[in-house]
């Protein structure tokens, strides 16, 4: 069985176990590597401070036990200064680069990816409409795609891998969180045909460019472990593409409750093995503390 996870989520931002509940669960498990990776999003704002001193307190109290590491999740068009604060940094798209994800408090004036936003440049952005995720509701999804494509969700599935696209050159990311995040709620809504080439030629666009920066895709299991979702992101399809484009992979279960910190990971290996990968990769602190890619063989787990 895997036995590391790396991107979790606790009561910090929007979980509902502390970090003290996670880190008992993955001891349990007979976790090797655990990572918080709370989010710093418009709609997810976390007390810097506190997470800090909570990540450095269990990594002291589980010193020699398991290997805990301090990220964070951001947003492609959210302010890339938090990561110099952690370990590692997940790059998400969850809020297409429409008018309305511009300009909020905390955006990335940086449209263009260079330069870092300092935090002085949050307090000149002006907050004129609520911002809008791909996967905060079906309702909100709706709202993306009527007020900015004319219901067009291909339109807006088109913009959301375009800002998908510059995620490592916006935030420098140590990997790509959930790819295919926009089809969140399609199982439910059937709003995109998932093998349209309206569709897949965008995102293979998007990915191709990520895979070309040489930063790994996680195995998101997160929307399968909450009964959302029958296929991990990527799916099946991106995940064959991932392979053939050379790209690597890590698996995830995206916690949220402790008790899924290793959902569907027995599912996820053989994906990804049906999908031609031999390995996967984890975050470990090397001797002198610095943090790097691992590779463990599939066929072991």
């Amino acid at each position: 069985m895997l036995r590391a996870n790396f991107h979790t989520h606790t009561t910090l931002c929007d979980g509902s176990s502390t970090p003290e509940d996670m880190a008992q669960r993955a001891a349990s498990l007979g976790f090797t590597q655990l990572g918080f990776s709370g989010h710093m999003d418009p709609d997810d704002h976390m007390d810097m401070d506190l997470y800090r001193n909570r990540i450095h307190a269990l990594q002291e109290q589980y010193r020699g036990k398991i290997d805990i590491l301090m990220g964070i999740e951001l947003d492609t068009v959210y302010n890339p200064v938090y990561a110099r604060q952690v370990e590692y940094t997940i790059g998400s798209t969850h809020f297409p680069d429409v008018a309305c994800n511009r300009g909020y408090e905390g955006a990335c004036p940086q449209r263009s990816g260079e330069g870092v936003c300092e935090p002085g440049d949050i307090q000149e952005q002006s907050r004129k409409e609520r911002p809008l995720s791909v996967d905060a509701s079906p309702e909100d999804l709706q709202l993306l795609a009527d007020r900015y494509f004319s219901g067009d969700y291909y339109q807006l599935a088109r913009c959301y891998y375009e800002t998908e696209a510059q995620v490592y050159d916006r935030l420098h990311c140590t990997f790509i969180g959930h790819f295919d995040l926009i089809t969140k709620f399609n199982d439910q809504m059937h709003v995109l045909d998932e093998t349209d080439p309206r569709y897949t030629g965008s995102a293979l666009e998007a990915m191709a460019c990520l895979v070309e920066e040489g930063v790994p895709f996680e195995i998101n299991c997160g929307a399968v472990n909450r009964g959302l979702k029958k296929e991990f992101y990527p799916n099946s399809f991106f995940l064959r593409a991932l392979h053939d484009m050379g790209g690597e992979i890590l698996i995830n279960s995206d916690a949220h409750q402790a008790e899924l910190l290793n959902g569907a990971f027995d599912k996820a290996v053989k994906q990804a093995m049906a999908c031609g990968f031999t390995h996967t990769n984890i975050l470990v602190h090397g001797e002198n503390g610095a943090v790097s890619w691992r590779s463990l063989p599939l066929d072991t787990l």
